[in-house]
């Protein structure tokens, strides 16, 4: 990253409170929003959702956000995984959602409209949903052992990998024993990868859920592939800032 002055909206070993505080002061002005109460989580890649009413003065532990109270800016913070932001006009109701394979794993962006469901009475046809930036299949590779989570899962699972998903979702292993093969030791091919496009499996979730395509937008740039532009987690190997997306209702 260099010694350049970087949008960092997130706490970092690497960054000071003072010039994140500034960072977000400058975010929040940008947006229109240095009025509002800006209530952050301390993410757990898990599906913990929240509905808060009143501003907190600490962080709550968890990966989703919901409010239909006036003046809260709900956030998720990113640097590969996928913000989504839900908002219902019907009932003025919003949430955020931090999605990583394991929540996408966990259906958290659709449990959050189930949520806002049984909290604000919200149907799925009345809400809009949008997917900001998210490290993309192109640069994505997982393990067997997260194709076979989700081909467990899901019945469409196999749309949402590149490469042999079948093989390794059926736990096949072309090589069960690689001492038979004589390959010298040290030698031995990689293990087979798949991508995993993460959007995509959350653009099916809301879908199936019931928000009409036509009210699901999504960016289409892969934060690894756009490190001048974004934060990459997995591209910049753990040194790296954090995003944000915001969400909220104007008081």
């Amino acid at each position: 990253m260099g010694d350049e002055r970087v949008l960092n909206l997130g706490w970092t070993e690497w960054d000071t409170r003072e010039a994140v505080e500034a960072n977000r002061a400058a975010f929040l002005h940008a947006l229109g929003g240095g009025r509002m109460w800006l209530v952050t989580l301390k993410q757990c890649h898990g599906d913990v959702m929240h509905v808060v009413n009143s501003p907190t003065a600490h962080e709550l532990r968890g990966d989703a956000l919901a409010t239909r109270t006036p003046g809260l800016l709900l956030a998720v913070q990113t640097a590969d995984c996928v913000p989504i932001l839900l908002a219902d006009t019907r009932h003025r109701a919003v949430a955020a959602v931090h999605a990583g394979w394991r929540g996408t794993l966990a259906r958290i962006a659709e449990k959050m409209l189930g949520r806002m469901r049984m909290e604000f009475d919200t149907r799925a046809e009345d809400v809009f949903a949008s997917l900001g930036p998210a490290i993309g299949a192109c640069c994505y590779e997982v393990g067997p052992e997260v194709a076979q989570a989700f081909a467990a899962q899901f019945a469409e699972a196999r749309n949402w990998f590149e490469g042999p998903f079948d093989r390794l979702a059926s736990g096949d292993d072309p090589a069960p024993f690689p001492w038979l093969s004589m390959t010298p030791p040290g030698h031995a091919a990689p293990a087979p990868r798949v991508r995993l496009d993460l959007r995509a499996a959350n653009r099916s979730q809301l879908e199936v859920a019931g928000v009409p395509a036509t009210q699901i937008t999504a960016s289409a740039l892969c934060t690894a592939c756009r490190t001048d532009l974004l934060f990459s987690h997995r591209r910049e190997r753990g040194r790296t800032g954090r995003m944000m997306a915001v969400i909220g209702i104007r008081a």
